[in-house]
């Protein structure tokens, strides 16, 4: 059984957090540096590494609460209906999802966990993605012939590659949502194009 982690190495932790958000905030993502990072929390490099195994996995923790953010807040509006309606309340999620090419691939690094002890929260958040895709899907289901959940993962699947898209230098003329837009009106009405 896991021991309970002592009041110290949490605030700690913490001041780490705080520091990372600040660096963030002022150099962006990318830019943030671990010795930055820990002169701003005024603690060891070597406390950093007992905290996170390096940077990007203390940004799976700042990125993955902005993706759960942006996620609970798309699911407070209202039930999205087809393709146009699905793509504005994702919006917000994409944003956070392709606010800088280090993010997508911190992302898509962090998507899938190869134990259980590597769960992090950006994993989490594409199982919580696909959950509340698959509720919306299910209010209004755009094909009778497919399981919500499934139509959630193609969701998904079709949102990562449009994201993807828009750091390519071949694929500028169209943006991202006009891109999804396209895929989904296949997916949802397959033929109907």
């Amino acid at each position: 059984m896991a021991r309970k982690p002592q009041k110290r190495t949490l605030q700690t932790r913490e001041k780490l957090l705080d520091a990372a958000r600040a660096a963030v905030a002022e150099h962006g993502f990318e830019g943030a540096r671990v010795d930055d990072i820990v002169a701003r929390a005024g603690v060891a490099k070597g406390t950093f590494f007992a905290h996170f195994r390096d940077k990007d996995a203390l940004m799976d923790v700042l990125i993955g609460a902005q993706l759960a953010a942006a996620m609970e807040a798309a699911q407070s509006g209202p039930v999205p209906r087809g393709a146009k309606e699905l793509i504005a309340a994702l919006a917000p999620v994409h944003d956070v999802m392709t606010c800088e090419r280090y993010v997508f691939d911190i992302i898509l690094r962090y998507s899938g966990a190869a134990g259980i002890e590597q769960i992090g929260p950006i994993a989490m958040f594409f199982g919580q993605y696909i959950n509340a895709v698959a509720r919306w899907l299910g209010a209004h289901p755009p094909r009778a012939d497919v399981d919500p959940g499934l139509m959630a993962e193609g969701v998904q699947a079709f949102a990562v590659q449009a994201m993807a898209l828009t750091f390519c230098a071949l694929h500028q003329e169209q943006s991202r949502d006009a891109r999804l837009r396209r895929y989904l009106d296949a997916w949802f009405a397959p033929g109907a194009g």
